[in-house]
């Protein structure tokens, strides 16, 4: 099946010598060589578990709590293991480079402005928002399940964070919603009715905090602490006020925003006061990203932008001039699709040169998102989504150990 465990699973004894600090004997040692996951059922000795992984990170979940365990590290968990405890090792890091989507369906035609994706106890969730009252959602990212949002809207931005989806409502709306399992959602208000684009996630210290920007020709900015309750916040004046904020991101303790139309773009550290940057163009900003280090900007054509920091922006050039909707990062890669009406879209592993790839049918691709393998993408106005699959890295060497029963 793609593994190898030694000795039998289950049988609390093992040929391996080297243990954790603390740990007492050897539950479950094993390799995923082929097979991506292993589930068995573990008898311990009644104290907590230590996991470990090596060559390549995994997912280890162990009595129903699931754990991430870096390549080359041992982690202590809360789970205690007795005697019939369930087990399952997952590699967690995928490569494959997205060059050929397979094509999905929505359940319906709605207008899908955003799609994101997080992880709600051990399940996988994209989630999609439309410019209706409908959502969508998927634990495997290639088939979806309606859902339904608080009320009929233009909802656009949606991002995930702290055990929440939050989406906030375009059009002259004050209307924001949250979401604790992706399926379900409950209204809330944001603080001011504004053309709301986009909203973002990060820590700032050790406080959760979410972002969102509007487009309305205004200074109004709002942030939240819990993903429910909104505050007000102030961008600064200028052109980028002038012709509205239309994306943000969060990344290295930077929140990021830029404009419509426009070179302005704004950055925070605390989600709350805003310092103005300069974009190496005039562009409509519709999408910023973080990863590996880098921001990249999609812009409203071929002029796209990039930062090792978030404050100094370098040019670089998009594959061609389609209006860049959306950039996702994400396990060595940037991707982006393009509207009106084009199969286009595009990767990077550094945001600055681009190469092209097609995605299978003609339309507006509005949104991209990516995880546990899976870039997700959403077309506007149609059933049409598309995914890509990366393959699990593997081998992921593997153990579970007993210890006692508390650590001192």
């Amino acid at each position: 099946m793609g593994q190898s465990t030694f000795p039998v699973p289950s049988t609390g004894s093992s040929t391996s010598t080297v243990l954790p600090i603390n740990a007492s004997s050897v539950i479950l040692d094993g390799s995923l060589t082929s097979a991506s996951t292993y589930t068995t059922t573990v008898n311990g000795n009644g104290g907590i578990a230590y996991l470990t992984a090596t060559d390549n990170p995994a997912t280890i979940t162990v009595g129903g709590t699931a754990y991430a365990v870096p390549s080359n590290t041992v982690v202590t968990t809360t789970a205690v293991v007795g005697s019939g405890v369930s087990a399952t090792v997952a590699s967690s890091a995928f490569v494959g480079t997205p060059t050929s989507f397979t094509a999905s369906t929505f359940p319906s035609s709605a207008g899908w402005a955003s799609v994101a994706y997080g992880v709600i106890g051990a399940t996988n969730y994209y989630v999609a928002v439309s410019t209706s009252s409908a959502a969508a959602y998927s634990t495997n990212g290639t088939s979806w399940t309606s859902s339904t949002l608080p009320s009929s809207a233009s909802w656009d931005g949606i991002v995930f964070g702290n055990g929440y989806f939050v989406t906030v409502a375009t059009g002259s709306s004050n209307k924001a919603a949250y979401s604790t399992n992706g399926t379900t959602w409950t209204a809330s208000t944001l603080p001011s009715s504004s053309n709301w684009q986009k909203v973002a996630y990060g820590l700032v210290g050790t406080t959760p905090t979410y972002v969102a920007v509007q487009a309305s020709g205004t200074t109004a900015g709002a942030y939240s602490t819990n993903g429910t309750s909104w505050s007000s916040s102030t961008f600064p004046t200028g052109t980028g006020s002038t012709n509205g904020w239309l994306s943000v991101a969060f990344g290295n303790g930077y929140f990021v925003a830029a404009a419509a139309a426009t070179s302005v773009a704004a950055y925070s550290t605390n989600g709350t006061t805003w310092t103005t940057m300069a974009m190496p163009s005039n562009s409509s900003w519709n999408s910023i990203a973080y990863g590996n280090g880098y921001f990249v900007a999609a812009p409203g054509g071929s002029a796209g932008a990039y930062s090792t920091n978030g404050v100094a922006w370098i040019a670089s050039t998009m594959p061609n001039t389609n209006t860049w909707y959306s950039v996702t990062y994400g396990s060595g890669y940037f991707v982006a699709v393009a509207g009106a009406a084009t199969t286009v879209g595009a990767y990077s592993t550094n945001g600055a040169t681009w190469t092209s790839i097609t995605l299978p049918s003609s339309g507006t691709w509005q949104s991209i998102c990516y995880g546990n393998g899976y870039y997700v993408a959403a077309q506007n106005n149609t059933a049409n989504a598309a995914y890509f699959a990366q393959s699990a890295a593997l081998p992921v060497n593997f153990g579970i150990y007993n210890g006692p029963t508390t650590i001192n």
